[in-house]
């Protein structure tokens, strides 16, 4: 065998191009699965490797250099598969090319060395499972560090263990690029998630390590002790104190009760209830292990995985995380359920006004919502106490950080607990310091949101309040006192320096909000729109509603006029025809009046207009095909 292709192993092929690109036939076929694609040269060398043809690519992450003769895989009808995390930056890359800044740049993450034009994508690989692709059974595992959402392939075969690893690993001690792991302008994630992504890798005792570029390292364990030593002398190089992450990653944990745990590790901290069956229940899950979020909002800057669980299991004995609740609905309290549910068949408890929010993304206008839906397995009445094992934990509504909150009650090894989320900082001493409440206007703030709070914390009485971004708060009456005290005196300040005498335009001033947000619509086709009016007048009066469309939209009512009693709000909803060709986020909005008060162009909704499923060409646009493999979820840690 000459030229580009080498055989590495009975069956598995490298091919020199812009990347290494890896083969694996199908054991007694003559078919084969390869991992990354380079600029497709592979496809000349087939018959090499005693293979007709290819079935699947699986990519280890987005770079151009991994995938930019994926076109020639699509035209030769090889299914693509993805990262999770990365998979807008190959089946929607012009979204990034149309939206990426590109003045006052401080998103150093290489998201722009992607592919120019977007590729249809057969669906994404299964974290923490093994799936089977062409006859090839690979397991996958996440290995941020040269891109966020990389992965690393394991190939079992004759009795050796091969990781095809992607960039994370260049040679032992040594990466092939410094540059991509600087994702924020001054920060270390990428080089810190390198470390822990090498110690994790490492304990799946590879035999042989296949990087992207670089040659084969056939002992694996020496080359990433290597370089998790390096890296992690890199990242304290770069920090006033030393970052000691194999401990991070060994023990996340601290213990506040026998049974009661704190999670150090993410970005918002999660709380873990032991129970005696040896199952664990969670409260929120969002960035597990987190190094510092990386610069952008993209997909492909967030990336959700289960770093935290094997510490759980060899330090506490934990056999099954049984439950999680979210406490509300922010990224960094939920990003992780779908993938804790997919990988430990987690059950996801949430409570009735959050689960609304979690279901349907952007149907309202809300902040830090995350990307996809987080069904619930259960809803949880407000109010409802609800028994999981020995313990039995009470549901209470909790506006004010947002709307859509709720606290947990529960005793825990004779103490009494109370899980607030993000609704205030914990760290008030009376008399020297002020609590912050901790609350935002677009969040639905209700002036009356932090005297609810202050006096459900009477009613209750815990010994122990549990916040999300700071340290666990023991309570007394004098800081009860005091949140009493905050909470009053924000009223005071919104009706000093608001008009609510005159006008009640309410804390965050929003009168008119439009549902859904965000929606889909085909060329040609109806949505319908629903506009909801609060009024602000002291007395009734009626409102009109006008649609303000795209041209050549139309909508039925043209307009509306109803009665509004004061305070109250009305809805009416809108079916809205679309127009004849596609447009991203077309811009509908209601003009509004109630009464007098002429509040114009008060809300907006976007709708993403596209073409017919049938009408679609091939160039990324048509329908996607069926996920084609089958998986299974893996013991791992």
């Amino acid at each position: 065998m000459s030229g580009p292709v080498q055989e590495l192993a009975p069956g598995v092929f490298r091919v020199r191009d812009t990347c290494n690109v890896y083969v694996v036939r199908a054991a007694g076929e003559r078919t084969g699965v390869a991992i990354d694609f380079g600029s497709g040269l592979v496809l000349d060398h087939l018959a090499e490797m005693g293979i007709d043809a290819l079935t699947d690519v699986l990519m280890t992450h987005h770079h151009r250099d991994q995938g930019q003769g994926l076109p020639r895989a699509v035209a030769a009808g090889i299914n693509v598969h993805v990262p999770p995390t990365e998979r807008d930056l190959f089946d929607r890359v012009d979204e990034m090319w149309s939206a990426r800044p590109v003045y006052l740049d401080y998103n150093l993450r290489e998201d722009r060395f992607s592919l120019l034009e977007p590729v249809p994508v057969a669906g994404v690989v299964p974290e923490y499972r093994t799936g089977t692709w062409g006859g090839v059974r690979l397991a996958v595992r996440p290995t941020p560090g040269h891109t966020t959402g990389s992965v690393t392939y394991l190939l079992d075969r004759d009795g050796a263990r091969l990781a095809f690893s992607g960039d994370l690993i260049y040679a032992p001690g040594k990466v092939c690029s410094l540059a991509a792991t600087q994702w924020s302008y001054t920060e270390n994630e990428g080089p810190a998630m390198t470390v822990l992504s090498c110690y994790q890798l490492r304990r799946e005792r590879p035999d042989l390590l296949l990087p992207s570029h670089g040659e084969p390292m056939t002992d694996p364990a020496a080359a990433l002790d290597l370089l998790a030593a390096r890296m992690q002398r890199y990242v304290d190089s770069r920090r006033p104190h030393p970052w000691d992450l194999r401990a991070r990653l060994d023990e996340p944990f601290v213990r506040l009760t026998e049974h009661l745990l704190l999670n150090r590790s993410s970005t918002a901290y999660g709380y873990v209830l032991l129970s005696r069956t040896g199952e664990a229940l969670l409260v929120d899950y969002g960035y597990d292990m987190t190094t510092g979020l990386p610069a952008g909002a993209d997909r492909a800057a967030r990336r959700p995985w289960l770093a935290s669980l094997p510490a759980l299991r060899r330090g506490y004995g934990v056999s099954h995380v049984a439950v999680a609740m979210p406490t509300h609905y922010h990224d960094d309290h939920v990003a992780g359920l779908n993938l804790l549910r997919d990988v430990e068949g987690t059950q996801v408890w949430v409570p009735a006004n959050v689960a609304p929010v979690l279901r349907d993304p952007l149907h309202q206008d809300l902040p830090c919502q995350w990307f996809e839906p987080v069904p619930a397995d259960r809803e949880l009445a407000l109010g409802e106490t609800v028994r999981w094992h020995e313990y039995e934990i009470t549901v209470h509504e909790l506006p004010g950080h947002t709307r859509y909150a709720a606290a947990y009650e529960l005793e825990v090894d004779g103490v009494r607990v109370l899980l607030t989320g993000d609704q205030q900082d914990g760290r008030g001493v009376p008399g020297h310091r002020r609590e912050i409440l901790n609350y935002q206007y677009r969040n639905r703030l209700d002036l009356a949101d932090y005297r609810a709070s202050a006096a459900l914390y009477r009613r209750v009485r815990p010994a122990l309040m549990l916040g999300s971004h700071w340290e666990p708060r023991w309570v007394d009456d004098a800081y009860l006192d005091m949140l009493a005290r905050e909470g009053e005196e924000l009223v005071d300040l919104h009706r000093e320096l608001l008009p609510l005498a005159e006008h009640d335009l309410a804390a965050d001033g929003v009168l008119a909000r439009v549902s859904p947000y965000l929606s889909t619509a085909a060329v040609g086709t109806p949505v319908d729109l629903t506009v909801t009016v609060r009024s602000p007048s002291t007395r009734p009066a009626e409102m009109s509603v006008r649609p303000v469309l795209p041209p050549g939209w139309t909508a039925e009512p043209p307009e509306v006029h109803r009665p509004i009693e004061p305070g109250t709000e009305r809805a009416v909803t809108f079916r809205v025809t679309t127009g004849g060709r596609p447009a991203r986020r077309a811009r509908f909005a209601a003009d509004v009046c109630v009464g007098d008060l002429r509040l114009g162009q008060a809300a907006e909704a976007l709708v993403d207009v596209v073409t017919p499923a049938g009408e679609r060409g091939a160039a990324g646009e048509g329908a996607v095909p069926a996920e084609a493999y089958s998986l299974s979820a893996d013991v791992y840690g």
